[in-house]
């Protein structure tokens, strides 16, 4: 496409800026664990200029939400920068487009209408065609229509002067927005007689700044040493040229908003009513629930240290620490210098640490514990989140850990490895004891102690040294083993190894009640219950006496102990209890045997009906026989009966 080299003539408005700006370089930068970084700005400024300064478009919003000027003479005046969209701003209620700008005949067809000078000719632009020989116009004039041939050099110019200023600046605002990741912000200030030193800071978005750590392990229990490096990215839009970098560890609230968007309130929308649409989904039918996938087990094997020993490490420069308001900031001993889009791994720490080695039993299913350190922070700051690689005294890489934030004075255990030559197994029991007895209102209140247990059995096959075992935290239970330390992991225990085969037991104790009803309340009160209108063999286990209560508080008081609150009070229950038993075995017999004895009156009954003569009368006596002993049957039962029930009060006013 041929470049548009013809000139036209443009009126340009007065520059509202200052005649002089000022770009101030950076002196100091602190990143944040928190996604965040304060970046200064310092240098020398005229009196009569202004700061400005380049932000990437994704930090214009932090910018305006957290500059903080400083300058001894003069004052805040203003902050300016483009619009955020400033290509659409600067074409808004203009004539064309930037597409218009794709050639000179597109951008003379996309003004027609409007009147220009060109060619010693004015009229109004009707079209504009680009040919070999130059630019042809169609002008329409007082006279009619007139073609002009414009070569290269030659000039159109707008009457409209005003117009010639809105697209001079569209066209400055196109070539702006070529780097539309970036603003020019301007600061204007105001009042200084003299030149002065000034300053900025804002606090923007930035990747993370990541601790690594480097962890050498003591041969034994003793000093290990940690050297910590930042993986520092700069994303600033600047270069960081000797720059004082600071390295923040915290938890600060940080939040964005959008400042440099332009807000519109939207209106609710009413909208045109009509008749609802009816919907209906169709059935596909049930699908299939997908089972759980299993948990994948990772494991790593543990390093063997071979060889001479290697060279000592090197020291790492320690950066200058300092603590306050619930953060720490390392800040680095020498200036720095990163450019633009680099990436640099920046050590700020060398530290010896108390270490003990340790093997770790997190999770009771696994079949080896985890290769472990306690470390102790002996230093005098926060050392923040970060991985470790471990290695052993001799050099060999043993394993990666994760280091959470470790405040001074704290102790954390890190897990390297999995020790697949120790075995372990876990085993779990439950269980209950009671321990007292309460009699209220006809019910056994049994108090009992409910007891769980874990059993782990480990063979450190001759290897000593400390086990530490997370186990979870059950609500309600005590545990009945000296716990170390309790967080987010449960219950902390440590055992000692002498190198045999151990097994080592874990109990929990919870105080429970248990309630034995002597009396079903079910079958109302006890003295009105008739056992003509039950059936006996069916309601038998909800009677006192019945099957399964006796037998239940008779286990309950053999293994009661002999100084257990109540153990008297059961005792008599059980005893009446089982009168009870005796009893109703002896109302049942009786109740059976008046049933045999009202069958033998009914087959009498019968017999009469069926005979006659002397065959008749014998039939009438022997009923007359019948009916006698069917009553004396149910007399008795009614007595046995009877029995039982003062029995049964007698439980019953035993057991409150």
């Amino acid at each position: 496409m041929r470049a548009l080299l013809l000139a036209t003539t443009l009126a340009l408005p007065a520059a509202a800026l200052p005649a002089a700006a000022a770009d101030l370089p950076v002196r100091s930068v602190t990143l944040s664990n928190a996604g965040l970084m304060q970046v200064e700005h310092a240098g020398a400024l005229a009196p009569d200029a202004a700061i400005t300064l380049r932000v990437p478009l994704d930090s214009v919003d932090d910018l305006l939400k957290s500059l903080l000027l400083r300058d001894p003479a003069g004052r805040v005046e203003e902050v300016r920068l483009a619009a955020q969209d400033l290509e659409a701003e600067a074409f808004h209620g203009l004539p064309l487009r930037p597409g218009d700008f794709e050639s000179r005949a597109s951008l003379m067809r996309a003004l027609r209408g409007q009147a220009v000078k060109a060619g010693g000719a004015e009229g109004r632009l009707m079209d504009a065609e680009d040919t070999e020989a130059g630019l042809r116009l169609t002008l329409l004039t007082p006279g009619g229509l007139r073609l002009l041939l414009l070569r290269e050099g030659e000039e159109v110019a707008l009457a409209d002067a005003a117009l010639a200023g809105l697209i001079a600046r569209a066209a400055e605002a196109m070539a702006a927005s070529r780097s539309a990741d970036t603003r020019e912000v301007t600061i204007r200030l105001s009042g200084a007689t003299a030149a002065r030193e000034v300053g900025l800071t804002y606090v923007a978005a930035a990747p993370l700044w990541k601790p690594s750590w480097r962890l050498v392990l003591p041969d034994a229990a003793g000093q290990a040493r940690l050297q910590g490096w930042a993986v520092v990215e700069n994303r600033s839009g600047a270069d960081w040229e000797g720059v004082r970098l600071s390295l923040v560890s915290g938890n600060p609230a940080a939040f964005a908003q959008a400042l440099y968007a332009p807000v519109r309130v939207a209106r609710p929308e009413v909208p045109v009513r009509a008749a609802e649409r009816v919907t209906v989904e169709a059935d596909t039918g049930p699908r299939p629930v997908p089972a759980p996938a299993a948990a994948m087990l990772a494991t790593a094997a543990r390093a063997k240290e071979a060889g001479a020993p290697p060279p000592p490490l090197a020291a790492l420069p320690e950066a200058a620490a300092d603590s306050a308001a619930g953060r720490v900031a390392f800040t680095l001993p020498r200036p720095v210098s990163i450019r633009g889009g680099e990436t640099a791994n920046l050590p700020f720490l060398d530290a010896a640490l108390p270490a003990e080695p340790l093997w770790w039993v997190q999770d009771l299913s696994a079949r080896h514990p985890l290769n472990a350190v306690r470390l102790a922070n002996a230093t005098d700051r926060v050392l923040p989140d970060g991985l470790a690689a471990v290695y052993a005294a001799g050099g060999a890489w043993l394993g990666d850990a994760e280091l959470r934030a470790m405040p001074p004075g704290e102790q954390r255990i890190l897990a390297y490895a999995r020790d697949r030559e120790v075995q372990v197994t876990t085993a779990n029991q439950d269980g209950e004891r009671p321990t007292g007895i309460t009699l209220r209102r006809g019910t056994v209140v049994i108090a009992l102690a409910r007891r769980a247990e874990t059993a782990l059995a480990i063979d450190p096959r001759g290897a000593r040294g400390r086990l530490a075992v997370d186990l979870p935290r059950r609500e309600g239970w005590t545990p009945l083993f000296p716990v170390v330390a309790q967080g987010d992991f449960g219950l902390r225990t440590e055992a000692m190894l002498d190198g045999a085969a151990a097994t080592l037991r874990f109990a929990w104790e919870r105080a429970m009640e248990r309630e034995v009803p002597l009396w079903d309340a079910g079958l109302g009160d006890p003295r009105l219950l008739r056992w003509r209108d039950i059936d006996l063999d069916a309601q038998l286990r909800r009677l006192p006496g019945g099957p399964g209560t006796l037998e239940a508080l008779r286990s309950v008081l053999e293994r009661l102990p002999a100084e257990a609150p109540g153990r008297a009070a059961l005792a008599e229950v059980v005893e009446s209890l089982g009168e009870a038993r005796r009893l109703l075995d002896a109302a049942r017999t009786a109740i059976r045997a008046h049933a045999l004895a009202a069958a033998a009156l009914e087959r009498a009954r019968a017999a009469v009906e069926d005979r006659s003569g002397a065959a008749k009368e014998e039939a009438r006596r022997r009923l007359t026989e019948a009916s006698l002993a069917a009553e004396r049957s149910g007399a008795a039962a009614d007595a046995a009966w009877e029995a039982w029930q003062r029995q049964v009060q007698a439980v019953m006013s035993r057991a409150g």
